[in-house]
């Protein structure tokens, strides 16, 4: 198919916005470029076959056998016809060509667009060691990891989670929920150092060790030792061995670039965009966690790998697309949630057997110079701020809620808070 400058391909027809990737942020991107107006032609691509979902369930409700199957989608089954929204499914770009405003799928057909958004995501990090392509070895990206990893969380069965990052944590708290012995390996000193500093870090740390959990920092493992082909133990570099039915593997995720990289976008960290997500070419913009995207309140380019980019970064995506001004200037967040112990669902659960947390702000590690505590740490209910300078970079609340406008007032203001007011439950965060 060609296309010419006036935005119509070969036989005369207006060329589509394009949308590779059918994820939360491709669907959103659609949703948003329909209640902005635009009535023309919007095709989304996806190489999964399954419509778009939310991935956050993945590593809780839904791995927990809480949440149904329907829920996790994005939009039910008819939405995109009655939106008239080509859904492509189960098919794979292979290539960008910007100027001819094409992309090419795997079996070299091509479609043309008029504006292209890349909602390619991310992809787990693979565990360069011997052994690691056995059964048993898992990695949480897709519903169906989800599904075969719940399976391997069966009573008594002896679960090794590699990496203590939120996938690691939360899938370990599933494990213990679901009777499983959990070892979580780790090579840093603490879980989520480098996101959380040692002072919160530690507070996860002593959560999960309550709740069984076995915690091994500054770990490094070597080898996934194996028998008839399936998994059974992982070896670290003094010798050891930890035995294993089944080893969850969570140790980060890398942003899918090869689209842009082979469009030559420019590429670091993630695609690189302005405030508007456009990237280095003005007719292709990037949003969710392949984005690295300018932020005017940090004044850097920031690459958020959470749902809330995904759910939000679209809706100014889609503006900027149609020519409107939009600029993405939310504060960043993220939340996660766990529990350790199985209860009938009328029975209330204690704090300090739950884990439910929001997080807003950005700090770099080491990028802080205290942390403030208000409430009680000890029971689980709590907010932790970071501060440079008595002027708050982020907060947390744990167990904590309807708190988020406020903690995200005190970062945007970037004014001098007193840390004394500040850690006084007594005192409204609005006065501080």
């Amino acid at each position: 198919m060609s296309t010419d400058s006036s935005g119509t391909d070969g036989g005369g027809r207006e060329r589509p916005i394009v949308i590779v990737g059918a994820s939360l942020g491709g669907a959103k991107a659609a949703q948003a470029l329909r209640e902005a107006g635009y009535t023309g032609s919007i095709v989304l691509i996806g190489e999964e076959h399954e419509r778009p979902y939310e991935r956050p369930p993945l590593s809780k409700g839904y791995l927990l056998g809480k949440t149904d199957r329907e829920k996790i989608y994005v939009h039910p089954p008819q939405w995109y016809a009655e939106h008239d929204v080509t859904l492509r499914l189960g098919t794979r770009v292979v290539a960008v060509d910007p100027a001819a405003h094409t992309v090419t799928l795997a079996d070299d057909g091509q479609v043309a667009y008029a504006k292209l958004l890349l909602t390619t995501g991310s992809v787990p990090r693979r565990l360069p060691v011997p052994g690691a392509e056995q059964d048993g070895v898992h990695y949480l990206r897709r519903v169906e990891d989800s599904e075969r990893i719940r399976e391997a969380f069966r009573a008594d069965a002896r679960i090794v989670v590699i990496g203590a990052g939120w996938i690691g944590l939360e899938t370990a708290a599933a494990a213990r929920t679901a009777g499983a012995q959990v070892t979580v390996l780790e090579a840093a000193e603490l879980p989520l150092l480098r996101v959380l500093g040692r002072e919160v870090a530690q507070v996860f740390a002593d959560l999960h060790r309550e709740h069984g959990v076995d915690l091994r920092f500054g770990v490094q493992v070597t080898e996934l030792t194996g028998e008839g082909g399936r998994v059974t133990g992982v070896r670290l570099a003094d010798g050891t061995t930890v035995a294993a039915d089944a080893v969850v593997v969570g140790i980060g995720i890398a942003p899918d670039t090869a689209l842009a990289e082979s469009a030559g976008l420019e590429v670091d960290n993630g695609v690189k965009t302005d405030e508007h997500l456009r990237t280095s070419d003005p007719d292709i913009h990037a949003a969710g966690d392949v984005a690295n995207a300018y932020h005017p309140l940090f004044a850097r380019h920031l690459r958020v790998e959470h749902w809330a980019n995904a759910v939000n970064q679209p809706q100014t995506a889609a503006r900027a697309m149609l020519g409107e001004p939009a600029s993405y200037d939310r504060v960043p967040y993220f939340f996660t949630d766990a529990e350790w112990t199985p209860r009938h669902p009328n029975e209330p659960v204690a704090s300090r057997d739950k884990l439910s947390m929001e997080y807003l702000g950005y700090v770099e590690p080491d990028g802080y110079d205290r942390v403030v505590f208000r409430g009680d740490v000890k029971a689980n209910e709590f907010i932790a701020f970071w501060l440079k300078d008595d002027r708050v970079l982020a907060g947390m609340n744990m167990n904590i809620w309807d708190v988020t406008d406020p903690i995200r007032n005190l970062i945007v203001s970037k004014r001098v808070v007193n840390a004394d007011r500040l850690a006084n439950p007594n005192i409204p965060l609005g006065e501080i």
